[in-house]
């Protein structure tokens, strides 16, 4: 129920007490009495909690977050975390994969995440870990750290099944480029992730071995096709994932479950030994609760393959090194048209709060034209539309002619539409490809990096999904909507999260950049804030912390009570729960967090305007649906 808005007062320690507001101003709907209520709170800092609580992160004596004891929380941490304990020799790699494996014990059956769980093999590599970095042989960050793998990448002696009946009992003799890298780093396997059969999906509920269930609420998509890995990697069921990404494999089910996902620059990682779904739009890359743990992660897999005609012979930069580069004099676009259209409202607020910060951080922020040539962009999407059935088609042709029977009807129906496509359309597609991959780099002569919202509607639930396979794939295609057309560019596109919805499930910025410079984008994301807490907030939720809660676990109680508080003006406000989620949730994880918890990124660098602003523009945009 709405209530007035009341402030408990803390000066001269006088507690109890509440103040109230009259509401005249709020009733007026007034966008401007909202703009002079948040001025008003810097300018008497020592009465209102919100103001006391900003004046002493501008003096920077505000505590940061603390965490809980890491040896009892070993799967909450990031994989960089983990890595620096690893190497110190505070924490074995046989105790952290044991926490991970008990993990996936407890929650797997909850949300599918895992198809193959290989639990001796992965302790025994921990041990042989351990007993390297204990005679000073640290090979890297990524030794001794249990990562899994999407069940299309071919792990030899392990099968790997595309979540097919097709191939549950294919047992690869050679593993494919990435994972021979990530042994060769020191990585820990735990098993093989669930996700949609083949690659060919959005949601991963088609999968012969059940669908997969988003952490955040069991009754919605993870989305996909990398829904396994994404779910992995945000429940703490190990430190890292690898996934594919041919039209938004990896960001889309990232933004969903509120984790990292790169989609690297095509060429840049070896899809060697991965079962193809389209080898033009074929990505591979990392997922992971940080972006340093993506840099980490893509520091170890990409290069060059010279067995890999996908490859590209171009040098691999020090991607850790320079994440901490200054975005000052970065130029950001905003190309609205097409990726902001029927945009839903709380992914908008989301984006347009994490757009402050980024004003604030960056150069300068623009909105663009269309990446296209045309507004629609039918000219990226009819090249797409030939070149991937086509070559998903021509993958599965022998298997389709003589096991039909053992493909997901659903999967079966979407590769039989690639035998359509004639030789001279998916040439002319080939083509046109190619030259939207060479003209692409116009676009940054004007700006650095393009930012759009990684998906334009918040994930369905998994019973809408299933009641009618007729309409399944119109609803993935609504959810992959921004992420597909970058798969035909090739550019390097990253996905951070950025907010919640009012039902706590999160969602995700994309952002991207030049040809082969993933530093840039690795870089922007932890400067602003962005993606670092989503799978800390739901390991809070494992144990029964409501999100919210878990959501602003740590943040300046002061300044949380300020924004909750905030909720229950009435009028202006008039859903009390989903401004709270809006407020709380897109402030307090990623706004807010950032200035409080020092911890992460070592500076506060943004001032008490940043928090105006995102009051002011979220109680405007909360105004307008009215």
């Amino acid at each position: 129920m709405d209530r007035p808005l009341r402030w408990t007062m803390v000066k001269g320690g006088i507690e109890n007490r509440n103040w109230k507001i009259k509401n005249s101003a709020w009733r007026s709907g007034s966008a401007t009495a909202v703009a002079n209520f948040c001025s008003l709170f810097v300018s008497l800092g020592t009465v209102f909690p919100l103001a006391k609580a900003t004046r002493e992160l501008m003096m920077g004596i505000d505590k940061p977050m603390g965490r809980a004891d890491q040896k009892s929380n070993l799967t909450q941490l990031d994989l960089n975390d983990a890595a620096e304990l690893l190497r110190s020799k505070k924490v074995s790699p046989i105790e952290l994969a044991e926490e991970c494996l008990s993990r996936i014990d407890r929650f797997n059956e909850k949300l599918n995440a895992f198809i193959t769980v290989t639990a001796e093999s992965g302790l025994a590599e921990a041990r042989a870990a351990e007993a390297e970095i204990q005679r000073g042989q640290w090979r890297g960050p990524l030794h001794g750290v249990p990562i899994a793998l999407k069940d299309i990448v071919d792990t030899a002696g392990v099968r790997t099944t595309a979540a097919s009946e097709l191939f549950k009992d294919r047992i690869p003799t050679v593993d494919a480029e990435v994972v021979r890298r990530l042994k060769a780093a020191g990585a820990v396997f735990l098993g093989k992730l669930n996700l949609h059969e083949f690659a060919y999906g959005g949601s991963s509920v088609v999968s012969y071995f059940g669908p997969v269930r988003n952490p955040w609420d069991r009754n919605y998509s993870a989305g996909g096709s990398s829904g396994g890995s994404a779910v992995a990697v945000a429940a703490g069921l190990c430190c890292a994932a690898i996934g594919t990404d041919t039209g938004g494999s990896i960001r889309q089910p990232a933004s969903y479950c509120g984790i990292v996902g790169l989609k690297p620059t095509y060429g840049r990682v070896s899809t060697s030994g991965v079962i193809p779904l389209s080898w033009s739009l074929d990505h591979v890359g990392p997922m992971t609760r940080s972006v340093k743990d993506t840099a980490l992660m893509l520091q170890a897999i990409a290069g060059y393959n010279r067995d890999d005609p996908t490859t590209i012979d171009t040098p691999v930069p020090d991607y850790t090194d320079q994440i901490s580069d200054s975005t000052s004099s970065l130029r950001v676009g905003l190309p609205r048209a097409y990726f902001w259209e029927q945009l839903d409202p709380e992914i908008e607020l989301a984006m347009e709060a994490a757009l402050v910060i980024l004003e604030k951080l960056t150069g300068s922020q623009q909105e663009i034209g269309p990446l296209a040539n045309d507004g629609s962009y039918s000219s990226w999407t009819e090249p797409y539309g030939a070149i991937f059935p086509a070559e998903a088609y021509t993958y599965h042709k022998d298997y389709i002619e003589t096991n039909p029977q053992r493909y997901q009807p659903a999967t079966l129906k979407r590769l039989r539409v690639g035998s359509e496509v004639t030789a001279a359309r998916y040439i002319e597609g080939r083509r046109k490809m190619e030259q939207i991959r060479r003209s692409i780099t116009d676009i940054f002569e004007t700006v650095d990096v393009v930012i759009t919202p990684t998906v334009r509607v918040p994930p369905f639930s998994i019973a809408d999904l299933e009641v009618d396979l007729d309409t399944l794939r119109a609803r993935e295609l609504a959810m992959l909507h921004n992420t597909r057309a970058l798969n035909l560019t090739g550019l390097p596109t990253i996905s951070v999260p950025c907010g919640f919805t009012s039902k706590g499930l999160p969602i995700g910025m994309q952002i991207t950049g030049r040809p082969w410079d993933e530093a840039t984008i690795l870089c922007l994301a932890p400067a602003a804030g962005l993606g670092s807490r989503s799978a800390e907030i739901w390991g809070a939720r494992s144990s029964g912390v409501s999100w919210l809660d878990a959501a602003t676990r740590g943040c300046s109680r002061p300044l949380l009570h300020a924004v909750i508080h905030l909720a229950g003006v009435p009028d202006l406000f008039s859903q009390r729960r989903r401004t709270i989620s809006c407020l709380a949730g897109c402030i307090s994880p990623y706004l807010v967090a950032p200035l409080v918890c020092r911890n992460h990124f070592g500076r506060i660098g943004v001032s008490c305007g940043i928090l105006y602003d995102s009051l002011r523009r979220m109680a405007v945009g909360l105004r307008r649906e009215q």
